[in-house]
């Protein structure tokens, strides 16, 4: 029997898991918003108030599932905007689809309303573009992008429709095998050279990172480190990978120098880098190892051979998924563990140190995140954007649960609020936070609407200096006292939540913090908690000279 096109599209996505697409409305697929009415059981679209933020919470979906989180937005300044959420994806390593209303085919190339060529525009932050032209393949080009998506190194698939092919009439081939992750296992004689060097190793150290991991994998990792007694570090945003009370946990690499781990890079004698990039951020601006080839001896673990020795030259390479490596290395017996132990619970304690609020008494911020890790519960998630004030959270919370973390190692600004909408809207029962300074949040400050709208549950706790704060610490360390361009006037953020009937409140202590939050836990809906911060604080420890 003959279906519409745009009904054959939304049978893609229900037949491969999807329960969610985060967009915006728009007239170039019109028959896509018709198909999916009465269906809101098995798919929701959850209406979104800009692009940016749709493609942003469609990123945060992808990485709590593991599967693609979906995004559709319409042609020319829809696409333009979602770009924003791409980016995210490509540098995260997120699976995500995004699908973009296009002109009508016999429009193309004549620069129609809104026509761009996406193929050129997201050539470089994604992993594939293409655009079908011919209802009958729908099925052939959502599959490819769905395993595309998930398989290697994961990341965004952009696919481009047409208008006037999704009013067509097709006979659809028969329904689609559910996609799965292609898994990559590491070979057993690499495997068994790695043991070798581990024998050898007086000071190992493990940092992982980077994309498609699972939760069984996140377990092998713990299992693995416990057996061996091996320290873990984690690459930036990617703290809920370990536990961060494991007794193995060392710490993360963060856009700020950590400095006892940046010590200890130095001391390492073998470092297992278990899927992160090893970009600027967790190299330290490629400073904490020689390029090309660093003086540590250095195993490099990553699903995607293309990666592997794109700027530091590895003693050894292995291509993996991490879940495949993790749970090969979990079984082995122990090496020597007995090596390490010192130097592992040394590094946990180093952390713990770096981590001891108590030590900044005079830092608000200090505290007031320690407090959460006290009474939030250990799967509670905790989402920001970019920002000086980021680094108060990924110091002074302790992330103890697999994604339970959702960050932009791509450094986006305005991610947190979408985010925290992606995740309420994916695990309803979980409680959410979206951490945001009042520059961040005001990037998607209109997301507010979305979660009112669909009467999510969620907490944004906004950190209110009235500046961009990085920049503004950027500016004391290369020109001091020379002020250009950073300074904000804010609105009410109390009003602001209440116009769409959140519950706002404003803190200016510790007490005063503990009872708002006590309060927003309690409350199913929209909160907001406004944090005023001084002037005088730059970063943790950091503050202005008076």
């Amino acid at each position: 029997m003959s279906k519409r096109a745009a009904d054959h599209l939304v049978n893609q996505l229900v037949a491969q898991g999807t329960t969610h697409i985060f967009g915006v409305p728009g007239e170039s697929y019109l028959p896509i918003l018709d198909a999916l009415h009465g269906r809101e059981g098995a798919i929701s679209f959850v209406t979104c108030r800009q692009e940016g933020g749709a493609a942003m919470a469609a990123e945060a979906h992808g990485k709590l599932t593991g599967r693609p989180g979906i995004c559709m937005v319409t042609r020319g300044p829809g696409a333009t905007n979602a770009s924003a959420g791409v980016h995210v994806a490509y540098q995260d390593s997120t699976p995500m689809i995004v699908f973009i209303g296009q002109v009508a085919r016999d429009m193309i190339d004549r620069e129609a309303f809104q026509e761009i060529d996406y193929r050129r525009m997201f050539g470089q932050m994604a992993k594939w573009v293409a655009q079908i032209d011919d209802p009958s393949r729908i099925q052939e080009y959502v599959t490819r992008a769905y395993r595309t998506a998930l398989s290697g190194r994961p990341g965004p698939v952009v696919l481009a429709l047409p208008e006037d092919m999704l009013y067509d009439e097709i006979t659809p081939p028969p329904e689609p095998r559910p996609i799965t992750v292609p898994r990559s296992a590491p070979v057993p004689s690499e495997m068994a050279a790695l043991q070798d060097r581990i024998q050898s190793a007086k000071r190992p150290l493990i940092i992982a990172g980077g994309g498609g991991w699972t939760a069984k994998g996140i377990q092998a990792l713990q299992q693995f480190s416990e057996v061996q007694a091996l320290p873990v570090s984690v690459s930036l945003r990617c703290q809920s990978l370990m536990d961060n009370t494991h007794p193995n946990y060392a710490g993360h690499f963060s856009v700020g120098p950590t400095p006892y781990l940046a010590e200890a890079l130095s001391q390492t004698d073998l470092l297992i880098a278990l899927g992160p990039r090893l970009g600027e951020m967790t190299t330290g601006g490629y400073k904490l190892l020689d390029v090309p080839v660093p003086k540590q001896d250095l195993v490099h673990v990553f699903p995607q051979g293309e990666e592997l020795g794109r700027v530091y030259e590895p003693q050894q390479a292995l291509v993996a998924d991490m879940e495949s490596f993790c749970c090969a290395a979990a079984d082995w017996s122990p090496l020597k563990p007995a090596t390490f132990e010192a130097r592992t619970a040394q590094l946990h304690a180093s952390y713990l140190d770096f981590a001891n609020a108590d030590l900044l008494p005079e830092d608000p911020l200090a505290s007031y995140f320690a407090h959460m890790t006290e009474v939030l519960p250990h799967d509670a998630i905790m989402c920001n954007g970019a920002g000086n004030y980021a680094g108060w959270l990924h110091r002074f919370y302790k992330f103890r649960a697999p994604f339970s973390q959702l960050a932009p190692t791509s450094g986006s600004m305005g991610y947190g609020l979408p985010a925290a909408v992606g995740a309420a809207a994916t695990r309803p029962d979980a409680e959410v936070f979206a951490i945001a300074g009042d520059g961040c949040l005001m990037m998607t400050c209109q997301e507010m609407a979305t979660a009112a709208h669909h009467q999510l549950n969620l907490t944004v706790i906004v950190i209110d200096n009235a500046r961009y704060g990085t920049i503004r610490a950027h500016q004391e360390r290369e020109y001091p006292g020379r002020v250009s361009g950073t300074a904000l006037t804010n609105p009410d953020f109390v009003a602001f939540a209440k116009s769409f009937g959140a519950k706002a409140e404003r803190v200016h202590d510790l007490a005063a913090f503990k009872a708002a939050l006590a309060k927003a836990r309690s409350h199913k809906g929209v909160n907001l908690i406004d944090v005023p911060l001084g002037p005088e604080f730059l970063a943790p420890g950091k503050q202005l000279k008076s």
